[in-house]
């Protein structure tokens, strides 16, 4: 063979090769990264870390170009994780229940700042609940259960707790004035979610199935899991990277977190919100903008009740559903997802229409976060250390 000759099938070959290399992803700060180096740097975190699985999305121009999955769905029978397994959601839940409320507030029927009490027939301590422990009869005879609205619930003004098991005394009780300070509670999730299905006579399920799972094709999601189903799902994994089932909710559906979805729907989801920020839609605009400024500490623990400027700088706040901060390329909307086994994060950029997904099943997941955030899509502005995502190699062993 002619050196001409060799040298024209070198040519082709480099130049399909190249063509053939996916485009480098776009980051906020307008650097790129290829998918290669991408897959090698999630590669090695996985492996320092010791993360089971983890699926991952980067949406650029408002839609995926980049979703994988790595590692495990099943570390101890060797199942390997897939965009397309069933993840348990966690706090992904309430990201979806926002969405939900704003299109019934745009559709008339609840008004977000008009106490929960006068859409119904009884106080709220007197609304029947499924679950005893989920009973709000605590509440009466303290009125501050008569100043709760809808806005309070999804903003986590409230004044409850998160949830009652976890205080010292087990109680269901006013740890503030509602509206006096943002405090993270599933609890106040709940309430909202009774009064919603008051409103509607639907429950939950029906309500996220018609509002927001069929119309996005979100085959694979639901608020309550079908035992009898045979599609495959992720097993959660400790952080000694033993696996155990996940305990889905099959009775009733939990606004503040019984959701299953997989990364392939869960993205759908995020670019259709991104596709609505690009409209201007009312509804995003109602989700995603400030209504409490946020000075804890941290999130959670003893250090969630103290306060500080330390976030300032990102204007740390919350809006419906979503958590909410100001970066040099406009706002930033969050959603954390923390349960045992499962630990999640979104992240979306409207006005750069770009975000990133993370959704792990490992204990240790979190400990990534800060530099996936960072490679994937140049994020330096996420509050890792209020939100606790201590990185692997900063922990105290």
């Amino acid at each position: 063979m002619s050196s001409y000759r060799i040298l024209f099938l070198v040519l082709f070959t480099m130049t399909n090769c190249i063509r053939m290399e996916a485009p480098k992803l776009e980051r906020l700060d307008g650097s790129r990264i290829t998918h290669t180096q991408l897959d090698q740097r999630i590669l090695h975190l996985m492996e320092e870390a010791s993360v089971t699985g983890l699926a991952i999305t980067v949406l650029n121009d408002g839609e995926a170009v980049y979703q994988k999955a790595f590692g495990y769905a099943n570390a101890e029978n060797g199942d390997t994780l897939t965009v397309d397994h069933i993840i348990y959601g966690a706090s992904f839940t309430k990201a979806v229940f926002g969405y939900i409320v704003s299109r019934l507030v745009e559709q008339g029927k609840i008004d977000l700042d008009r106490p929960l009490e006068e859409y119904l027939d009884v106080s709220l301590p007197e609304i029947p609940v499924q679950k005893d422990y989920l009973t709000l009869a605590p509440l009466r005879g303290d009125n501050r259960h008569q100043e709760l609205t809808a806005r309070m619930c999804l903003n986590h003004t409230t004044g409850l707790p998160n949830w009652r098991w976890i205080e010292d005394d087990k109680q269901l009780k006013f740890l503030y004035n509602p509206g006096a300070r943002y405090s993270y509670s599933g609890e106040g999730m709940m309430i909202l979610q009774w009064v919603i299905e008051h409103i509607t006579d639907k429950k939950l399920d029906q309500l996220a199935e018609e509002m927001v799972f069929q119309p996005l094709n979100m085959s694979r999601t639901d608020y309550l899991w079908d035992p009898a189903t045979t599609l495959p799902y992720a097993y959660g994994h400790r952080t000694d990277q033993s696996s155990f089932a996940p305990d889905f909710f099959t009775e009733e559906a939990a606004a503040a977190g019984s959701m299953t979805t997989t990364l392939t729907d869960y993205t759908r989801f995020a670019e259709h919100i991104l596709t609505l920020e690009a409209q201007q839609s009312p509804i995003t605009e109602r989700m995603l903008t400030p209504s409490v400024r946020i000075r804890s500490k941290k999130q959670f623990g003893p250090l969630s009740r103290q306060d500080t400027t330390a976030n300032d700088n990102i204007k740390l706040s919350y809006g419906m559903g979503w958590g909410l901060l100001t970066t040099p390329y406009g706002k930033g909307a969050f959603k954390e997802g923390h349960d045992a086994g499962f630990q999640h994060y979104s992240i979306l950029f409207p006005e750069q229409q770009m975000g990133l997904i993370l959704m792990t099943n490992s204990d240790n997941g979190e400990s990534i976060f800060k530099y996936l955030l960072e490679a994937a899509i140049a994020d330096i502005y996420t509050p890792w250390e209020w939100e606790h995502y201590i990185p692997y190699d900063q922990q105290v062993r």
